[in-house]
């Protein structure tokens, strides 16, 4: 066993969820000054396999799914780690503090969380002028930094593309790529942005401010789609000149979960593992844009099947709760 599963899960799993969340990030966010230290306590490295996808380089195909280090307090960090790449957010126009505590749930048994944490954030002032500061202090990763936009709980649906857009222009001199979060369960009426009209609106609004050439954007969608609906997605994609799509975020379903344990949010780990790779075969079968994979990859196995299916690069956030450092060793040996 590692480090991690020896010494440091017991201590994290002994506090709150979100206490420990907390706790790991404070602790990256420290080990951010000293990155070679970080390296060392990882274990081996991980092995160099350049990817280029949506124009970007990849140094490997592994990368932090949006929701960990939403107000990006520890990039150095997570490239130590090993992340091929790392995606801060989901950040909205506007500070929030998100839902009331408690909002985040283990599972042990199934290596799933539940979460209706509800975009909690700094802002994208704040987030930007941190971003910032790292860059000034020659400390900024090597690796790509996407940046996951969301739209602030105030904001009335109407007026999501002008959130949206105020988020964009904050940020946009600080991410290589960006994503578009429209799939969260936890902001009231925000799934209903991913209706082909609500969304393209978003997207043209983006578009029509930044002009020739354009940044790489992505839309992140949830697992619970019909399949029509994610066919209209797709093809919307197709047709604004995305960079691709992020499959998938947390799922609505919770039959896995034991009665009387289940809670309100969404659910991520592997009971959301078939829905992740449906949507994905769904949009490979549609599409040759780029496809993230997100949702369920814990092992060799199910890297592996995402990769078949088509994914481009991979995603992971709850696994690595889990297992730590040493799930980003497993999955490179299938992204290889």
């Amino acid at each position: 066993m590692d480090f991690y599963s020896r010494v440091l899960k017991p201590l994290f799993f002994a506090l709150d969820p979100e206490e420990a969340h907390d706790a790991v990030l404070a602790m990256l966010n420290a080990g951010s000054h000293w990155p070679s230290l970080i390296r060392m306590s990882a274990g081996k490295a991980i092995p160099s396999n350049p990817r280029t996808v949506a124009g970007i380089e990849f140094p490997n195909r592994v990368g932090l799914a949006a929701g960990m280090d939403k107000n990006g307090v520890a990039l150095p960090a997570w490239e130590a780690l090993g992340f091929g790449f790392i995606e801060v957010g989901t950040i909205t126009a506007l500070p929030q503090p998100g839902n009331p505590k408690p909002r985040l749930f283990r599972y042990p048994e199934l290596q799933a969380l539940i979460n209706r944490l509800g975009f909690n954030n700094e802002g994208c002032e704040a987030v930007g002028a941190r971003l910032e500061g790292l860059r000034e202090e020659g400390r900024w990763p090597q690796i790509p930094v996407g940046l996951n936009l969301g739209k602030s709980k105030v904001t009335a649906a109407d007026q999501a593309h002008l959130d949206y857009l105020a988020s964009f222009q904050r940020l946009y001199a600080l991410g290589d790529y960006f994503v578009i979060n429209v799939s969260s369960p936890n902001t009231p009426g925000l799934r209903d942005l991913q209706s082909t009209e609500a969304l393209g609106r978003i997207i043209r609004t983006l578009r029509d401010w930044e002009g020739s050439p354009s940044k790489p954007l992505f839309v992140k969608v949830a697992p619970d789609l019909a399949e029509e609906d994610l066919v209209a997605i797709v093809q919307l994609a197709e047709q604004e000149q995305l960079a691709g799509l992020i499959a998938t975020n947390t799922t609505i379903d919770h039959s896995a979960i034991p009665t009387g344990r289940d809670q309100t949010g969404g659910l991520s780990g592997l009971p959301v593992r078939p829905r992740s790779l449906a949507s994905l075969r769904t949009i490979r079968a549609h599409t040759r844009l780029p496809v993230i994979a997100c949702g369920g990859i814990s092992d060799a196995e199910s890297a592996q099947e995402r990769l078949d299916a088509g994914a481009d690069l991979l995603q992971v956030y709850t696994a690595f709760i889990y297992q730590g450092p040493a799930l980003l060793r497993k999955l490179s040996k299938a992204a290889a």
